[in-house]
């Protein structure tokens, strides 16, 4: 019987944002259901996140912001990630976003929008649906 591969997940703080005790908290929930998780740690730029996505196949991608550049910052990773041949990777985000742009994120091709105080079980859950479902695809 084949064993199914664990997902895949990369966490990274995106932008001048020093504070990453969110991303650790998810990072250690994620690990504890089972992920392999690559964390890249803070004041990551695009060009890495996008480059360790790459070398690291993962099968999703979690940002963590708090500086408020997600609008600016999440696109130019997406269009990095399209252009690295990963258009399909499962993007998630987490931090400070205010509701007013989590639809715009979301028409990016982000797939959910996680802030503070969100159960770290609902985002295990969302990403293990989510790949479960495209998997099935």
């Amino acid at each position: 019987m084949e064993t199914a591969k664990p997902i895949r997940i990369l966490i990274a703080k995106l932008g001048l944002d020093g504070h990453d005790r969110g991303a650790k908290i998810v990072t250690r929930a994620l690990r504890d259901a089972g992920m392999e998780v690559i964390y890249t740690g803070i004041r990551q730029t695009v060009e890495t996140i996008a480059s360790v996505a790459v070398e690291e196949d993962v099968d999703a991608i979690g940002l963590s912001l708090l500086s408020g550049g997600h609008l600016e910052m999440v696109p130019a990773i997406i269009e990095r990630l399209n252009l690295e041949g990963m258009g399909e990777v499962l993007i998630v985000v987490g931090g400070i976003i205010p509701p007013t742009d989590h639809n715009a994120l979301k028409q990016l091709g982000v797939s959910a929008v996680f802030g503070p105080g969100t159960d770290t079980q609902s985002i295990v859950d969302f990403i293990k649906n989510q790949l479960h479902r495209s998997e099935k695809s």
